[in-house]
């Protein structure tokens, strides 16, 4: 099954067209107009949208392992360093 992903504003716009041109299922928070949602809301909108929250921003990761230890259910998260 393939994985659609929510792509962050952090993850720089190259990436995001590569995967694009490769046939990824993707969609931005810039297309979605949620790029000014706090993070907690946007992975919520991500996880909404069915989509694994794509990111560079560390915060995310911090945010992914809270709710786990929560028990707060999230689509998943790709983080990687910038």
């Amino acid at each position: 099954m393939p994985v659609a992903f929510y792509m962050d504003v952090h993850v720089p716009v190259a990436i995001t067209e590569q995967l694009h041109r490769r046939g990824v299922d993707l969609m931005t928070a810039i297309e979605e107009r949620t790029n000014q949602l706090p993070d907690n809301e946007l992975l919520v909108a991500a996880t909404a949208a069915g989509r694994i929250m794509f990111t560079h921003d560390i915060r995310f990761r911090a945010l992914a392992e809270q709710w786990q230890r929560e028990g707060k259910p999230f689509a998943g998260l790709a983080h990687g360093h910038a």
